[in-house]
């Protein structure tokens, strides 16, 4: 038996299940059509009344939501849907700064092939590296994503000493290779292909977790996951590889297929980003 995991940045919930035009029904309809057992939301930008509100077809027809909502009203927010409820579910990571933000949740699954927990995460956009000429604003959003890679760093080094099988999907906001990033050469100083945060995420894989979808898809370009809205960017798949699922050393090698569901025309997309799933066997 196998269990389905996908993640999506959703870009707000409740316009992500809108039907936007007769050949984009939506999420919802995304939904009836998933093999998944697991889906992982990233920037639900709702409180999980609303957020169950907008998904009430699907729970209807059986799907189970757990969530973490920010403090921030209409920011953020992090959810798991899962066609079986979960054991147990946690929010953040310990962070007295950003366990109240919505962007880390924990649950606790009894899969066919063992204990599963599956983890959905937001990590912070940031900002490029401080210059004289850089706003205050901009100094801090560069800042505060460090002092998150700081802490959830420390959190994926404990997580990866546990025996159970792990996964944390989500929209990581780094491109972690040249290979994960189209005009890699014209982005070497924007937020998400900075030195210092593919040197983070370089060091999680060195300690204990797989780049899954990159494992099964060794020396290709992409599959990118995220496409600006403007211009030609989805038309011509200028995109960025920015959703991951890091797996932990017993659940990597069960990993078969994956694939990003990406829309066949660009008034096809419910959101900026596309599913990412990984099937595990």
């Amino acid at each position: 038996m196998s269990t389905t995991i996908t993640t999506v940045n959703v870009n707000g919930i409740r316009a992500a299940v809108k039907q936007r035009s007769e050949v984009n029904p939506g999420m919802l309809a995304w939904l009836t059509q998933t093999d998944s057992d697991i889906v992982l939301m990233q920037e639900v930008r709702a409180s999980e009344k609303q957020a169950r509100e907008a998904l009430q077809p699907a729970l209807d027809a059986g799907w189970h939501l757990a969530m973490s909502e920010s403090v921030v009203k209409g920011h953020a927010g992090v959810g798991v849907l899962s066609r079986t409820e979960p054991q147990d579910v946690r929010v953040g990571f310990g962070s007295d700064e950003f366990d109240a933000t919505g962007r880390y949740l924990e649950a606790d699954f009894d899969a066919e092939f063992g204990p599963l927990t599956v983890a959905s995460l937001y990590l912070p956009k940031g900002a490029a590296a401080p210059t004289d000429a850089s706003t205050d604003k901009e100094a801090e959003k560069f800042e505060e994503k460090k002092r998150f890679l700081d802490g959830f760093g420390a959190h994926m080094t404990a997580l990866a000493r546990r025996r159970r099988h792990l996964v944390i999907g989500g929209d990581w906001n780094i491109a972690h290779a040249e290979a994960d990033i189209k005009n890699w050469k014209g982005n070497l100083r924007s937020p998400g292909f900075l030195p210092h945060e593919r040197e983070w995420v370089g060091a999680r894989l060195d300690g204990g977790w797989t780049d899954v979808v990159r494992a099964l898809h060794p020396g290709l370009d992409g599959p990118y996951s995220w496409w600006s809205w403007r211009g030609k960017a989805f038309d011509n798949d200028s995109g960025w590889r920015i959703d991951y699922q890091l797996a932990n050393r017993s659940l990597a090698g069960r990993a078969t297929k994956a694939f990003v569901d990406r829309a066949d025309t660009y008034d096809r997309r419910w959101s900026d980003h596309a599913p990412v799933t990984v099937v595990y066997e």
